[in-house]
């Protein structure tokens, strides 16, 4: 995931501040040299980690932090609000959607990039806010460049505009006009990129923003590609005007230096950021909130709204009453492994959580889940229904079914005996057991 190698770095830096109970000016100028070093590992601008550390460092010397009684927390506070300030603030960059008409957002970027699967996400994701988009084939050089977007437009729900036979500003105008005929309120133009920027894709660019009324260029970004990233936002923003980046791959980015500098290069926010391959994987980007991913904060937020969308509330309400009433069996065990998965998985779950950057997420065998499931599909309805029914024989029948062993079927019924234990712990003494679980007194 993004960032861990910095999360790392910047733990192990406040971990030595933490021990030296006061600091002195020597100790917040060794810090920040460390945090200067962190940041040029996660590949950030230069500039913008020697002015990141700069300001860090003068407000780290004032009264707050000196006379605090708690001055490594004060140091931590700083630095994450210097984080979510360099990202771009609290709140999120927003796409402005117009009242009247269609909302023309025009995607650009280099080939390779994900330009075309990363409109078909956004399409996907204006659909689940209500909206009625429209994906716009202007790709007319890459080979399958419209099939693609075709096929992914399909899959996300989404009608692809395509005109054979015309250059890239007259499908715009043709596109935008259907938008109007047909009610899209929002059209999304996938254009053509190159292998590397130059004069004729900026013109083309152009073209299109004087054939139609473009309401924001949105630039998408390999995240992987960190300095190089940041300098063809630039190039773009200078050349074209940019409102607003795309990152993609931030899942396969370990480092984050792109994120860090893209703002403070380019004055152009990150709106969204990919995490994924499925186009389900999009999310706005929070600086605040990855600002806090960052420094092992976690990002409980995101988490929630997430399960808000992913998870379907009724069959929630049904398990959490059946929880209540003793009554959760194998078949439960399963729904919610499946709205796990939905999710993104346990590993992509436990990041968001605070401390869950610091557990390395290759520890966490998701081969597990998967034998678990084989186990209990291996296993007949009456025993789903009641496990206790197992006997020895029935064991070894489950296990060869599964193509597990008769220990890990085992293992898996008493994990189930002491949820159903704990359960029944919850329903005679619930503040008791709130308290045993450290969940101080919540309400079951």
């Amino acid at each position: 995931m993004a960032f861990t190698s910095l999360s790392d770095r910047l733990a192990g830096v406040f971990k030595k501040l933490r021990g030296k109970g006061k600091l002195s000016e020597a100790d917040i100028k060794a810090a920040m040299r460390e945090v200067r070093m962190a940041l040029l590992e996660a590949d950030v601008n230069y500039q913008v980690a020697k002015d990141f550390c700069a300001g860090v460092s003068q407000r780290a010397m004032g009264s707050e932090v000196m006379e605090s009684l708690t001055p490594a927390q004060q140091v931590v506070k700083i630095v994450n609000e210097e984080l979510t300030a360099l990202m771009g603030g609290q709140e999120a960059a927003r796409i402005h959607i117009k009242s009247k008409g269609p909302t023309i957002l025009m995607l650009c970027g280099l080939q390779g990039n994900g330009k075309t699967t990363h409109a078909a996400k956004l399409g996907k994701y204006f659909l689940k806010q209500g909206h009625r988009p429209l994906l716009v084939a202007c790709d007319i050089y890459r080979p399958a460049a419209i099939e693609q977007l075709q096929v992914v437009g399909r899959q996300a729900g989404v009608p692809v505009f395509t005109l054979a036979g015309e250059q890239p500003e007259e499908i715009a105008r043709r596109a935008a006009a259907h938008a109007r005929d047909h009610g899209n309120d929002i059209v999304l133009l996938d254009t053509a990129g190159r292998l590397h920027i130059d004069q004729e894709l900026m013109d083309e660019l152009g073209r299109i923003r004087e054939a139609v009324a473009v309401d924001e260029v949105l630039l998408v970004v390999d995240a992987m590609a960190g300095q190089d990233a940041v300098n063809v936002a630039k190039t773009f923003h200078e050349a074209v005007g940019v409102d607003g980046i795309v990152l993609t791959k931030t899942d396969g980015d370990t480092r984050g230096g792109a994120a860090l500098s893209v703002l403070a290069v380019t004055g152009k926010p990150i709106k969204f950021q990919g995490v994924g391959e499925k186009l389900d994987d999009l999310e706005v980007f929070h600086p605040g909130r990855m600002a806090g991913r960052i420094l092992g904060m976690g990002d409980v937020l995101s988490l929630i709204e997430k399960a808000q969308t992913d998870l379907d509330e009724k069959k929630a309400e049904e398990t959490a009453k059946r929880l209540r009433e003793n009554r959760f069996d194998m078949n439960d065990m399963l729904d919610q492994f499946a709205q796990m998965k939905k999710m993104g998985g346990a590993a992509a779950m436990l990041s968001m959580f605070p401390g869950g950057n610091r557990i390395d997420p290759a520890q966490l065998d998701e081969k597990v889940f998967t034998h678990i499931e084989a186990i209990i599909y291996s296993m007949t309805p009456a025993e789903r229904e009641k496990p206790s029914i197992i006997n020895p024989k029935r064991k070894r029948r489950i296990a060869a079914g599964s193509g597990t062993s008769v220990e890990e079927v085992n293992r898996l019924l008493r994990q189930f005996e002491m949820l159903q234990k704990m359960m029944r712990q919850a329903r005679k003494n619930p503040k008791a057991f709130s308290r045993r679980m450290g969940l101080g007194g919540l309400p079951m």
